[in-house]
């Protein structure tokens, strides 16, 4: 009995506080939840960076995984539409549906881009609310950051100033990161890029480039062969100096262009593990800045 009782007194620090179970959309948030919570959370990411996170299958292991989430964290804004209500209405999870504190979008905590005058579904896969892939401007990242400390410690009261501890060393390595990366990509300002899908936004507005054509005919379209022709035409009045994708896209409609138009075509690993040097947060902006600068000198 003496022994039972002292092997109990050992169990019970650990079970004292359970972890926090945290069920992130996308790596970007994955990534930065586990920033945020350590070894005091569980992330289970969703998607992966060679994922479409557009277009997800609602599995029945992702059905598992988000009954048992504590914390529900997205992009939001449309994003994932397509997929994620049909995981919360199968999951049954009241403490991570839409309104509830475990349900968490980094969208509502930043200014979104191209949010559409007149929405017309006719022009694609048109986001209402602006476009969704707000995480390439790491200015946002940490704006989602700071809220999501917040609502980490609302859900988890007893690890509350660990979550805050934690974010305020991440921010302060993210803020020096930030000045560098700038710095760095001075001299990409100005410079015309085209872009498969309109992924890169933020970025190009962070860094001051220039889109001067999308590959997509329609938001979320693959382009045709004939469509290509023309933006192969359209560049040689403007011209760009690279063509961009995303690490999850087909590289077949950015490689055609670039070898028409001569130019370099760029897989940006987009989010984290998108690339082999793409292994965290930091790592993907090295990795995004070292790939562009390389391209202007081309």
């Amino acid at each position: 009995m003496k022994r039972l009782l002292i092997l109990f007194s050992l169990w019970l620090p650990l079970a004292a506080h359970a972890a926090l179970n945290v069920f992130a959309c996308e790596p970007e948030w994955a990534a930065l939840a586990q920033a945020i919570g350590s070894d005091a959370v569980r992330v289970h990411s969703a998607t992966t960076a060679r994922q479409d996170p557009h277009r997800i299958e609602a599995r029945p292991s992702l059905i598992a995984q988000m009954r048992r989430a504590d914390l529900v964290v997205c992009s939001g804004a449309g994003l994932e539409d397509g997929w994620l209500p049909v995981l919360l209405r199968e999951a049954g999870n009241a403490r991570v549906q839409p309104g509830r504190p475990g349900h968490f979008e980094a969208a509502r905590f930043v200014a979104l881009l191209e949010k559409p005058a007149v929405l017309d579904r006719a022009q694609g896969d048109v986001h209402a609310d602006g476009n969704p892939h707000l995480h390439t401007d790491p200015r946002n990242i940490a704006r989602v950051g700071a809220a999501l400390a917040v609502r980490m410690g609302e859900l988890d009261p007893a690890a509350a100033a660990a979550y805050q501890s934690r974010w305020q060393d991440f921010a302060a390595r993210w803020d020096a990161a930030i000045a560098r990366w700038t710095q760095r990509a001075a001299p990409l300002k100005g410079m015309p890029v085209a872009v498969q899908h309109r992924s890169f936004s933020y970025l190009i507005a962070w860094l001051g480039l220039r889109e001067v054509a999308t590959l997509e005919p329609k938001l979320g379209v693959e382009p045709s062969v004939a469509h290509l022709a023309r933006v192969a035409a359209q560049l040689q009045a403007t011209p760009a100096r690279a063509v961009l994708r995303a690490a999850y896209q087909s590289a077949r409609p950015a490689d055609w262009l670039a070898a028409r138009a001569g130019i370099p075509a760029l897989a940006l690993p987009y989010t984290v593990g998108g690339s082999a040097r793409a292994t965290d947060l930091f790592g993907l902006f090295d990795d995004t800045i070292d790939l562009l600068l390389q391209a202007a000198r081309q």
